[in-house]
């Protein structure tokens, strides 16, 4: 059984002087890589490179509890290939580090060819390879074991296992120590990982929800509604100046409702003319029409199952608008130059930015297709009407450019309050396209709002109006606050005169806004002969008589 012994040939000689001193370079060298160095397997490394180039150590061994706390494993070494160090495992109570590991003690093998306990599991020891000796110690974490620190030794003159287990067990202390701070920084990594996830959710749910951004309350409204209308099979018209995000609502309508995995196809009712937008609707047989050489499947069934997104509803021909009724209240249709009725499931999302009432009114839209269309109507506020969501969209617009085009420019604030008050005809489009601009045209010190002058109008009478105002604030700023010149003393002065005047030269208030006793500020009236003006015009007058 292995014993804590020391070496019989160990006489008392002035080498020991010079191995303290080894020992102290050592320690001084381990304290220089743990202070600034926070990687873990490095550091190990490092230390246990230490103990074989200063003190002749030879394979220094690191092996620690695994996570499964079922077994140890070799975590660092010094002298041991990968190989080795992969062989390196072992139950919690087997071999020498097993009984380290257990007892929590250190252990001595004289000689490991006569120790059956010794396993050499790694095979870096070889069975004819005699004077190798094992020396361990345990290394412990807020009083637990966590693994154990070995080295060999050759059999040899002034080596002492009394002074390799001290020296050893200083080191396993500095390596425990190291774990433990180890374990710390990755705590507290894994605590900021954790909060960054949390806080991106966070900020997804606030600032990017169904694919949008703001946080404003008409956002709040509009994300309310999708969230409410998105289960159901209702029709959803979309109302809204143009650029205000239509399709990104529908496709959110689309996305948080159960038909999410079947497809989302989108149509601009606007993007093609009459003949063409029939076949592009409900699809065309061979020989249909001239040019039809085969058979095309339209946009209704290709959305059979999810969603279909008609943008620019108003501008669907009257011709178009009774059979799209006919889509909407039957579920069928036939292709053109068809003779079947195909039957399809498909929710249906129309978006319009112009007045559909008034269409009506006026013969060019048909009314029971509105009112069909019309179950939900969902209007999309514009940018004016939103001003807070501005400066997160700048951000989120800017990021995105940013990354496209390989830059890093960044909107300065003069352009960001700008921007925040301007009344953007063209809303979130006009908003995009204008960042997307500057991006590529700044030279890469910001985007100053000078620098908008030429792409949004009224750049300049914001100027001027914002010089107008900085002169004004400052003159108002100069009529109530007192004009403050000469000594300490006038200064003084001044300040205990202006407090009287602001409270109505009732002392009391007059001190508590200065700070000071009624006895101090009595004292500095006295001092400085201030008098009510009623009561020195009172006081001239009788002087006068």
């Amino acid at each position: 059984m292995p014993q804590y012994v020391r070496s019989p040939n160990a006489p008392i000689t002035s080498c020991n002087c010079h191995l303290e001193l080894l020992k102290i370079k050592a320690l001084s060298e381990i304290c220089k890589h743990i202070s600034t160095v926070v990687h873990l397997d490095t550091t190990l490394g490092k230390i246990l490179q230490l103990l074989h180039d200063i003190l002749s150590m030879e394979r220094a061994t690191l092996v620690l509890l695994e996570k499964n706390r079922k077994q140890l494993a070799i975590k660092s070494s010094y002298g041991l290939s990968v190989h080795e160090e992969q062989r390196g495992v072992y139950g919690v109570s087997e071999g020498v580090c097993g009984r380290i590991f257990q007892e929590c003690a250190p252990c001595v093998v004289p000689d490991i060819t006569a120790d059956p306990l010794f396993l050499n599991r790694t095979g870096a020891r070889t069975a004819s390879k005699k004077g190798i000796s094992f020396v361990g110690v345990p290394v412990v974490v807020e009083g637990e074991p966590v693994g154990v620190l070995s080295v060999d030794r050759l059999f040899g003159e002034g080596i002492s296992f009394e002074e390799d287990i001290s020296f050893l067990e200083i080191v396993a202390v500095m390596i425990g120590q190291f774990l433990l701070l180890h374990n710390a920084i990755n705590e507290n990594e894994q605590k900021l990982v954790n909060e960054n996830k949390s806080l991106k959710a966070e900020l997804h749910g606030r600032f990017s929800r169904h694919y949008m951004i703001g946080n404003s309350k008409p956002m709040q409204e509009v994300y309310w509604t999708i969230e409410k209308v998105a289960p159901s099979r209702a029709t959803v018209l979309l109302l809204g100046e143009s650029g205000t995000g239509k399709e990104l609502v529908a496709r959110a309508v689309h996305e948080a409702s159960p038909r999410n995995k079947n497809p989302f196809i989108k149509v601009n009712c606007a993007a093609l003319p009459e003949n063409l937008l029939e076949s592009e609707l409900f699809g065309h047989e061979k020989g249909a029409f001239t040019g039809a050489v085969m058979r095309r499947v339209g946009r209704f069934e290709m959305a059979d199952g999810g969603t279909l997104f008609l943008d620019e509803i108003g501008e669907l021909p009257l011709p178009l608008q009774a059979k799209l009724l006919r889509v909407i209240q039957e579920s069928q249709f036939e292709r053109v130059g068809g003779t079947k009725t195909l039957h399809v499931d498909v929710r249906l999302i129309a978006a319009t930015n112009v007045n559909l009432e008034n269409m009506v009114s006026s013969g060019l839209f048909r009314s029971d297709l509105y009112y069909r269309l019309n179950v939900v109507p969902l209007h999309l506020p514009p940018l004016r009407e939103r001003r807070d969501d501005i400066p997160l969209l700048l951000d989120f617009f800017i990021a995105s450019s940013n990354k496209r085009n390989g830059s890093s420019v960044r909107m300065l604030r003069d352009a960001m309050e700008f921007l925040v008050q301007y009344d953007w005809p063209g809303n979130v489009r006009e908003l995009q396209n204008l960042v997307e601009r500057m991006v590529i045209l700044s030279d890469g010190s910001g985007i100053r709002v000078e620098n908008l002058k030429e792409y949004v109008a009224g750049v300049s009478q914001y100027q001027k109006d914002k010089t107008k105002k900085r002169e004004e604030d400052k003159k108002r700023e100069e009529d109530v606050s007192p004009r403050v010149t000469g000594s300490l003393q006038e200064i003084e002065r001044q300040e205990v005169e202006a407090a009287l005047r602001r409270n109505g030269w009732v002392q009391a208030r007059a001190a508590r806004e200065l700070g000071l006793t009624q006895r101090q500020i009595g004292y500095r009236i006295k001092k400085f002969k201030l008098v009510r003006p009623e009561f020195a015009l009172a006081e001239g007058a009788e002087t006068a008589e």
